[in-house]
């Protein structure tokens, strides 16, 4: 497992007060440039090589009227992925990230989790080894999205477990539940608090699902025994990584938040966790699309870490 080197990070910070600038006047971005020296161990980082990740399945908890949208839509999106003409396409693009869409067993919804576990052992195993394999080992920073409709109820379903709390204190619209699909989230997920009391991050993701939860907590493991800095998403995928906070509570150390979304329980969520996005921009689509845009803020904060003059260089006094 890798582990956080100080020794790289304090170099940074040296570098970063030796700049032509006052000291601290980035912000966070000094901050950045530092987390990221730290988890890449060299005072310099470098954002050469960018991979971002989607995870797509379905869930059984949509058969409770979870979602304004059918399941069949999942797999529609996902070959909207394939053939570019996604939000999460175009941001990869300009951010320069590579996009990697990984559909996991769409045809097999989990089960619906306010009648049964949502999955077995060996499928909660699968789906983060899938995860896990997804993960290129050459990669500078790792952005982690999803998609799978219904998945917004087993978010909340994830961090109500986890950090505790109601079903109404997590659960949102998602893709534009209201009225009575939105009181059908509230009931699906207290059913499902009422059934599972599980105590581990494996068996939290077999009782509520989903597989790209699963997989998105099999990518984040990965990246930290390859000391890889990741970003992730908005609520659902921050509800999943969060999982593994039942473990480890360092789990998500190399992990940055990459934007607060309009979701209600996000900020909750983010709260709980102790952390702070990099963007606040009211978004709440998923896909990776906020994690690709602080990807375009995290490269502004190492080129100037790393292009900037020293005042010794630039001759000032």
């Amino acid at each position: 497992m890798t582990e956080f080197d100080p020794t790289a990070a304090q170099a940074a910070r040296e570098r970063q007060d030796s700049l032509t600038k006052p000291p601290g006047s980035l912000g966070r971005l000094e901050d950045l440039a530092i987390f990221m020296a730290g988890w890449q161990g060299q005072a310099r980082p470098r954002l050469d090589r960018a991979q971002a990740l989607v995870f797509a399945g379905n869930h059984g908890v949509v058969a409770q009227g979870v979602n304004p949208f059918p399941a069949e839509v999942t797999a529609l999106m996902v070959r909207n992925f394939a053939a570019g003409g996604a939000a999460i396409n175009q941001l990869c693009k300009i951010a320069g990230a590579s996009l990697s869409v990984v559909p996991l067993d769409l045809d097999r919804p989990t089960d619906d989790f306010t009648q049964g576990a949502a999955m077995s052992p060996d499928e909660v195993a699968a789906a983060m080894h899938a995860g896990a394999d997804a993960v290129d080992k050459d990669a500078d920073i790792l952005i982690l999205g999803e998609m799978g409709i219904g998945n917004s109820t087993v978010a909340a379903a994830l961090a109500a477990s986890v950090f505790g709390g109601r079903a109404e204190d997590w659960v949102g619209p998602g893709t534009g539940a209201e009225g009575e699909v939105l009181d059908n989230k509230r009931r699906a997920v207290a059913a499902g608090l009422a059934r599972h009391e599980p105590v581990s991050a494996r068996t939290t993701l077999a009782a509520f699902g989903g597989r790209e939860q699963a997989a998105i907590c099999g990518a984040v493991l990965r990246a930290r025994e390859l000391g890889l800095p990741v970003i992730l998403d908005g609520f659902i995928c921050t509800a999943a990584a969060g999982v593994l906070i039942r473990d480890d509570a360092d789990a998500l150390a190399h992990c940055l938040i990459g934007h607060e979304s309009a979701e209600p329980g996000h900020r909750r969520l983010i709260a709980s966790l102790g952390m702070q996005p990099v963007l606040s921009l009211d978004m709440r689509l998923g896909e990776g699309t906020g994690a690709a845009v602080a990807l375009m803020v995290l490269r502004g904060a190492i080129a100037c870490h790393d292009g900037m003059a020293t005042f010794a260089e630039a001759g000032i006094a």
